[in-house]
């Protein structure tokens, strides 16, 4: 069994948090998340992974409550691909929503 974590930035306030368990070479479980900073705290902002036993996207709000959506795949392999392309492509989205719930204008 081999077992990665790392954090790497993204965007000036941002990281983004990845972890995964492949055996023989196929992913069993992972953890995609990306985090931001506001006044000294870390929030996570989106979530995919395989807590539930099922690849899924959790959109996180503030107030610490989130919205599920099942990812399309059942292979945890290219969900995990699926995961890491969607928060590159979509990080700024994520980000501008969340920080529009913590001051709404």
């Amino acid at each position: 069994m081999k077992i990665v974590e790392y954090l790497a930035p993204l965007g000036s306030e941002g990281r983004r948090r990845v972890r995964h368990v492949r055996l023989k070479g196929q992913v069993i479980e992972f953890l995609v998340q990306y985090e931001i900073r506001i006044a000294g705290e870390w929030f996570p902002v989106v979530r995919y992974d395989t807590a539930h036993g099922f690849a899924h996207k959790d959109i996180l709000h503030p107030t610490r409550m989130a919205d599920k959506e099942a990812l399309p795949f059942t292979d945890y392999t290219l969900a995990l691909i699926y995961a890491e392309n969607d928060l590159r492509k979509n990080w700024e989205k994520y980000r501008a929503a969340f920080l529009q719930e913590v001051s709404p204008s």
